[in-house]
């Protein structure tokens, strides 16, 4: 039981996250928490300590790059991966930027729950 890894998913989407919170879950592999608002992001980071975060870019508030900042800025959270979640370019522009939005890998949505649980375990080894 100890040994699954901590993924925290942020995304103003509640289907989002929750379909993504069953799918992972299902695998027998994660712990999966879910957090729907920017600031709920950082403080449950700070008490779930994830393993890796999936963030989505465009939430209310405060958006991806900052809650990213912040977490950079926080002795904490520090080391955490990020991987950007984002409805804002097509997967084709993901490409041609290399798949990373400052130095951090992103999948732009819609994306197959497989494909997320390939980068999810790309960057939990």
């Amino acid at each position: 039981m100890d040994d699954k890894k901590r993924i925290l998913i942020v995304d103003d989407e509640t289907g989002i996250t929750d379909m993504l919170q069953t799918y992972l879950e299902g695998t027998g592999r994660y712990d999966v928490r879910t957090a729907n608002q920017s600031q709920e992001a950082l403080s449950t980071a700070r008490e779930f300590q994830p393993h890796l975060m999936l963030l989505d870019v465009t939430m209310p508030d405060m958006d991806g790059g900052e809650i990213a900042a912040r977490m950079e800025n926080d002795e904490q959270l520090r080391g955490v991966p990020i991987i950007f979640l984002t409805g804002i370019v097509s997967d084709e522009e993901v490409e041609s930027i290399g798949r990373k939005i400052g130095n951090r890998p992103v999948i732009a949505k819609p994306a197959t729950a497989k494909t997320i649980l390939s980068y999810i375990e790309r960057y939990t080894e």
